[in-house]
């Protein structure tokens, strides 16, 4: 985990990029995972999608079975990193916590102004459940998808009931997983979850949103560094020898008395002898 305060951008790290490539890796491999999967249906012809510059192949489910293959390869090996990874460093942000299903209810409340909403960690109430119901979700298709694709791959004579249900299982776990994904965009463009758009592409929020929604979350990372001078070695000047310029102030001594010729004092008494 890599939170860090970056006060002279004003920016806090909310994501580092292992995060971000895994949050990517996931999102981009499950959306051509449900347009390959709604290929196979099909749908292509039908809705004349294949006339759509560059998607001719879609009509073709060989092809969008193998691209099908491809996409969860990749979504598999960034969810088990995902689990693993996180697993080790031992982060557990995202796990639910007592009382999350009541803040959420507040949360959602104060969208519509009733009520405000309480100071947050990093993560939301509401993310950290649909965390947990993404995470089932996920594992429910990449296990009946692994049944699936074994199926078709070495074991053809495979029990029909197990098929059937691995099938039905991932069927039903394919449409709940539009539902959460149309679920999570929309949360996402909520006016109180905008500013969290700019760390899903770049890692980083503004500092004052933190501060204003995660103060818990500010909190944790310790007070907020602040950019301090280091002070340098002394500097010493040195003087040229020159003509100085001596300025001297008497303080507290009388003022030096006016010279008065001594013609000027013969005249002075004459004139009070008259």
């Amino acid at each position: 985990m890599s939170d860090k305060i970056i006060n002279d951008g004003g920016l806090v790290i909310r994501h580092d990029l292992i995060e971000l490539v895994e949050h990517w890796a996931i999102a981009l491999s499950g959306l051509l995972l449900l347009v390959t999967g709604i290929f196979e249906l099909p749908m292509a012809n039908r809705y004349y999608i294949t006339s759509l510059p560059g998607l001719s192949w879609s009509g073709d489910f060989i092809t969008s079975l193998y691209i099908h293959y491809a996409a969860s390869v990749v979504f598999i090996a960034a969810a088990v990193f995902h689990l693993l990874y996180h697993g080790i460093l031992g982060e557990g942000g995202m796990i639910p916590r007592r009382g999350d299903f009541k803040a959420s209810i507040e949360v959602m409340k104060s969208f519509f102004g009733k009520g405000e909403e309480p100071p947050f960690h990093k993560y939301l109430p509401e993310q950290r459940l649909a965390y947990v119901g993404m995470a089932f979700i996920i594992a429910m298709l990449i296990l009946s998808g692994l049944v699936k694709t074994y199926k078709n791959l070495y074991a053809p004579d495979m029990s029909l009931t197990l098929v059937l249900w691995a099938t039905w299982v991932h069927n039903v776990f394919f449409m709940i997983f539009i539902m959460a994904f149309v679920s999570h965009i929309g949360a996402i463009l909520l006016k109180p979850n905008q500013p969290m758009i700019r760390g899903i592409f770049t890692g980083t929020v503004r500092l004052d949103y933190a501060r204003h929604r995660h103060p818990l979350w500010i909190k944790e990372m310790g007070p907020v560094d602040e950019v301090k001078k280091e002070p340098g070695p002394a500097r010493e000047v040195k003087m040229e020898p020159g003509p100085v310029d001596e300025v001297k102030e008497e303080i507290g001594e009388d003022p030096p008395l006016p010279i008065v010729s001594d013609a000027a004092g013969k005249e002075e008494e004459q004139k009070e002898k008259e």
